[in-house]
């Protein structure tokens, strides 16, 4: 990962405060251990939190360069296998709110997107969009910038809800099951 993408944020999906079930080390010998997502390019993380620190999901905490006051080291990225069951269940309702709170910059993805080759565009790559809503969307956006999800939907006849799109696409992403990454850093 990069430097400009570097993850200055995460939500909390998980907090192990005696370390994972599966660690056979001794009680003592064992850390605490936050499972948690960026907010700008969903990056699945594993972190150790300081000392005496609890953390609560969805608690929103500072992990970049600068000093952290609940977050001692970031041990990297986390793969979707060894997600707890609390976090998988967590991960949908934490997007979602992601991209709520966020949501200029996703529909800005839709006033900005590009073709990836001659036969595929950015637009195809979300579930539910084809040729057809693509070409509408092209079309509706060289009039005037799309404001709102809902200013999509309502300019865009017959398109499948762009939120949900958005985080459907965001899910295949962590999962791996897609060739391009169109918001997710693995």
């Amino acid at each position: 990962m990069d430097v400009r993408n570097k993850e200055e944020h995460a939500i909390i999906l998980d907090f192990l405060p005696n370390g994972y079930p599966f660690d056979n080390r001794p009680v003592h010998r064992k850390t605490a251990i936050a499972q948690a997502i960026g907010t700008k390019r969903f990056t699945l993380l594993e972190l150790v939190p300081k000392k005496g620190i609890f953390l609560q999901p969805y608690e929103k905490i500072y992990i970049g360069e600068g000093k952290r006051d609940k977050i001692h080291h970031i041990m990297g990225k986390l793969p979707t296998g060894k997600l707890t069951g609390t976090a998988k269940k967590e991960l949908e309702f934490v997007i979602k709110d992601i991209v709520d709170k966020s949501m200029e910059e996703f529909v800005d993805f839709f006033n900005k997107a590009a073709p990836l080759s001659t036969r595929m565009h950015q637009l195809e790559l979300l579930p539910g969009l084809g040729k057809k809503h693509m070409w509408q969307i092209i079309e509706e956006r060289r009039t005037d910038d799309f404001k709102s999800f809902d200013d999509i939907k309502t300019r865009v006849k017959l398109l499948p809800d762009p939120k949900k799109a958005i985080i459907r696409r965001i899910l295949l992403e962590i999962e791996g099951k897609e060739k391009y990454n169109l918001f997710v850093d693995i």
